[in-house]
C-alpha cells in the first residue's frame, strides 16, 4: 500500500478489536433490501449516488453529501479515497487525491454516514478492502453501525475471500454488496447472489468508472442473468451519466448508481476543485435533474 493512503490516527492500532464483543448475530432485515423493496412496490428504480469523502475537504464533503439528499438521492455511496484506485476512472481519481491532500481520513468517515443519515438518506460505503482491513473489521463494522451506516460496497473483494466480512456483517446487522460483471459466469453470479445482502452491484461494463455518452445492453442482460442466479436486487452502475440515461436503466434495475456525473460538477476543467458554492449549486441541479429521470422512468 502507497505511504500516501489514509489511516486512522488515534493512537491505536489498526488491526484491534474492541474486547466487549456484541453476542450472537442481529437478525434484522437489510436496510438496503428493505428499501428497494418499498421503491419495488411504488414501481420506481431508486437513485444511488457516489461522492467521494473528504472531496475538496472534509467539511465541504458533508455538506455536498447533505445536498445529494435533499435534491433526490435516497442511497449514498461514501467513497473512501485510496491512494491506488485500480477501478476509479479520471474524474474520480482527481476528487480522492484533492481528498487525501486536504487530510483525509478512514475515521472521519463515520461523520459522513451521520450525516447522510440524519438528513434521511441511507448510507453506504464504497472502499477498497485493503482500508477496512489495515482498519480492522470487527472494529469497522462496530464504528460503521454506530454511526447509523447501512452496509459496505467491495469492488476488489470476492466473496471466496471474505470470511471476516461476512461474519462481521452479519453481527451488526450491515449489508454486504459484491460486484457482478458482463463477463462473469453463471456459477460466480450464484456465489455473487447467495453471498450479497441489500443488492447486487451489476457493473454496467467492463474497466474503470466514469461518464459514458451511451449505454449498451450488456447491463440489462446481466441483471436478468443476475436476478436468475437468486439476487433479490440488482443496481447497475459505471458509465450512468445523464438522466436519460438513468431512466434508461431503471426501467429494468432495482436501483441506478451515479459517480463521476455527480462528482464531476464539483471540478473544474483542469481537475482542480471548484470554489465551494459554485460546486454544491451545480451538484444540486445535476441531482434533481438525474433524480427525476430515474424516479420517473416507469410512469
Amino acid at each position: 500500500m502507497s505511504d500516501n493512503t489514509s489511516f486512522p490516527n488515534d493512537g491505536q492500532s489498526g488491526s484491534s478489536v474492541s474486547n466487549e464483543q456484541p453476542l450472537g448475530f442481529k437478525h434484522a432485515a437489510s436496510p438496503v433490501g428493505t428499501l428497494l423493496d418499498d421503491f419495488d412496490k411504488r414501481n420506481q428504480a431508486a437513485f444511488i449516488g457516489y461522492l467521494p469523502y473528504g472531496f475538496p475537504d472534509p467539511t465541504v464533503s458533508l455538506d455536498a453529501f447533505r445536498t445529494i439528499v435533499e435534491h433526490g438521492v435516497d442511497v449514498v455511496e461514501i467513497g473512501l479515497p485510496y491512494s491506488d484506485p485500480v477501478m476509479d476512472g479520471p474524474v474520480i481519481q482527481a476528487a480522492s487525491q484533492i481528498a487525501l491532500q486536504h487530510g483525509e481520513r478512514i475515521a472521519g468517515v463515520f461523520d459522513a454516514v451521520e450525516t447522510v443519515a440524519n438528513a434521511g438518506g441511507t448510507p453506504l460505503v464504497m472502499s477498497y478492502w485493503n482500508l477496512i482491513f489495515h482498519y480492522g473489521v470487527e472494529r469497522f463494522a462496530r464504528d460503521f453501525a454506530n454511526a447509523g451506516g447501512a452496509g459496505l460496497i467491495t469492488p476488489d473483494l470476492i466473496p471466496d475471500e471474505a470470511g471476516d466480512w461476512i461474519e462481521a456483517s452479519d453481527r451488526y446487522g450491515l449489508d454486504r454488496i459484491f460486484l457482478a460483471s458482463p463477463d462473469s459466469s453463471s456459477e460466480r453470479l450464484k456465489i455473487v447472489a447467495e453471498h450479497s445482502r441489500g443488492f447486487v452491484y451489476a457493473a454496467s461494463r467492463m474497466g474503470v468508472t466514469g461518464e459514458r455518452s451511451s449505454i449498451t445492453s450488456s447491463p440489462e442482460l446481466l441483471v436478468q442473468r443476475t436476478r436468475q442466479a437468486g439476487a433479490a436486487h440488482v443496481c447497475v452502475g459505471i458509465g450512468v451519466s445523464t438522466p436519460e440515461q438513468g431512466a434508461k436503466v431503471a426501467t429494468y434495475a432495482d436501483g441506478v448508481i451515479v459517480g463521476s456525473a455527480l462528482v464531476h460538477t464539483m471540478l473544474d476543467e483542469s481537475g482542480a476543485a471548484v470554489e465551494p458554492a459554485l460546486g454544491l449549486a451545480a451538484l444540486a441541479k445535476t441531482t434533481e435533474q438525474l433524480a427525476q429521470g430515474i424516479h420517473q422512468a416507469r410512469q
